[in-house]
């Protein structure tokens, strides 16, 4: 038989490219996800392949003897609510599914006696103003509630691998993109939303002045970072994943092509992140093999994908951005 790996959140963006890496591996995967951000579209490639069981099912419902669970090598955690404005709207839901969701799987985990669990963590721990580069040992600093969330299940996560032996380690992810990427969320996945307006030839948004840097992986990296991070004998790891090269936003505009139009710099947005990757590189081996033109030109050629995402314009910007200026200019 096939070996087995459970991938929650895997109709979502990352955990459905995780889902492309272990069937290619050979093994069975389970997918969890409760279709609230994720799309069975992401899957649909897979539609045939009898090695894998799909459970929409929201992670708080796990039991601890969850059956999904049983005779798992691998657990990769992606499942949880992303986004800072509805984080900000609405905290308890962020803290409920980010931190619980994560108790559950862990517990599940667990009772399964899985061989690794590889937690999928935010560089948004570090705060608007890391050092950058940006080191795992930088100080945290969560300003909004999908940071602290994000931030304190990975402390879970640390947590049930020193005082339960759970085999753990955790990926602390700069900014992931690539084909599949989130077209919902207050301006949350730049690329959808500029693939879209790119799309239906309206003018790409920029917030500021566009030289703010993002330190963009692309998703195939990022998913083979987590196979490293599983099957490497290390275990209770944090590892920054970034690709080391922060590119700015109006390089990304250079590339899509098209008009632009400028908005308000918004509060608790870093300048720059910038992910020091030395950690993965050294214990895991790993390096983005992407360049980020690469990834680009990729996504241009699937523009269609977005005909149907919402084409965000400055007033629907504004409108779902008024808390995050309201709450974090304080």
């Amino acid at each position: 038989m096939p070996e087995r790996a459970v991938v929650t959140g895997g109709a979502g963006f990352i955990g459905s490219h995780m889902v492309d890496l272990l069937l290619a591996q050979g093994f069975q995967v389970a997918a969890i996800d409760n279709l609230k951000t994720g799309r069975l579209d992401n899957l649909s490639q897979h539609r045939d392949e009898p090695r894998l069981a799909f459970h929409q099912l929201d992670m708080l419902e796990l039991p601890h003897d969850s059956p999904i669970f049983r005779d798992a090598r691998f657990v990769f955690h992606f499942g949880g609510l992303g986004d800072i404005v509805p984080s900000i709207e609405r905290p308890m839901d962020y803290l409920r599914a980010n931190v619980d969701g994560t108790l559950a799987v862990l517990e599940a985990a667990r009772h399964a006696r899985v061989g690794k669990l590889v937690y999928a963590a935010s560089s948004s721990c570090y705060g608007a103003s890391p050092p950058v580069p940006t080191s795992e040992t930088a100080p945290i600093q969560t300003e909004y509630p999908y940071a602290l969330s994000k931030y304190l299940a990975e402390c879970a996560v640390l947590h049930w691998g020193q005082v339960y032996g759970l085999p753990v380690n955790s990926v602390r992810m700069f900014n992931a993109y690539g084909p599949r990427v989130r077209t919902t969320g207050v301006y949350g996945a730049v690329f959808g939303v500029f693939l879209a307006q790119k799309l239906h030839g309206k003018p790409l948004t920029v917030v500021g002045d566009g030289t703010q840097r993002r330190d963009f992986v692309y998703v195939t990296d990022v998913a083979r970072a987590f196979w490293l991070a599983a099957t490497s004998e290390r275990r209770g790891e944090v590892f920054n994943l970034g690709a080391d090269n922060p590119q700015s936003i109006n390089r990304l505009v250079e590339l899509i092509g098209g008009g632009v139009v400028h908005l308000p710099k918004r509060p608790g947005e870093p300048d720059c992140t910038w992910a020091d990757t030395r950690k993965i590189r050294e214990v895991l081996g790993w390096a983005p093999q992407v360049s980020f033109e690469e990834g680009v030109a990729t996504m241009l050629r699937e523009i269609e994908r977005w005909a149907a995402a919402p084409v965000w314009d400055p007033q629907s910007i504004a409108a779902a951005t008024r808390t995050w200026f309201e709450v974090l200019t304080r």
